[in-house]
């Protein structure tokens, strides 16, 4: 099987079975980001312990099949990591877990789940004492 088609099939996937979809009523953070060029949105919801490890995560995420698939396999990585890590994650992690070439135009949408989460990062450091 190519390569490329397995990831198509997974963020395909991923987009109509979004992972970790739903929402955390006593969450540490909770952040809504939209992309104003295309409409898509996502709100994220994250449980910090004191360690600062994320020990829960919920999504909810709209828009088009790029943008959900990102913001879900991101959410499945997410448990068990540190701020720290949160903060070193870049575009590459996310473009290299899709898998597949992204046009400029799909960018934003790509990313806008390492956007949330980057925002979610600075507000959880924000309010909490190191």
């Amino acid at each position: 099987m190519d390569i490329e088609l397995m990831y198509q099939e997974n963020i395909l996937d991923h987009y109509k079975n979004p992972r970790n979809l739903g929402k955390i009523e006593n969450a540490t953070v909770h952040h809504h980001e939209k992309n104003p060029l295309c409409g898509d949105e996502l709100d994220m919801f994250l449980v910090i312990d004191k360690n600062s490890k994320i020990t829960e995560v919920k999504i909810n995420p709209k828009g088009c099949a790029i943008s959900v698939a990102s913001a879900s396999m991101l959410s499945e990585e997410l448990k068990g990591k540190g701020i720290d890590d949160v903060e070193k994650m870049t575009k590459e992690n996310i473009l290299k877990t899709l898998g597949i070439p992204i046009s400029p135009v799909r960018l934003k949408c790509a990313l806008l789940s390492l956007d949330t989460l980057k925002n979610s990062a600075l507000i959880y450091g924000r309010y909490v004492k190191k």
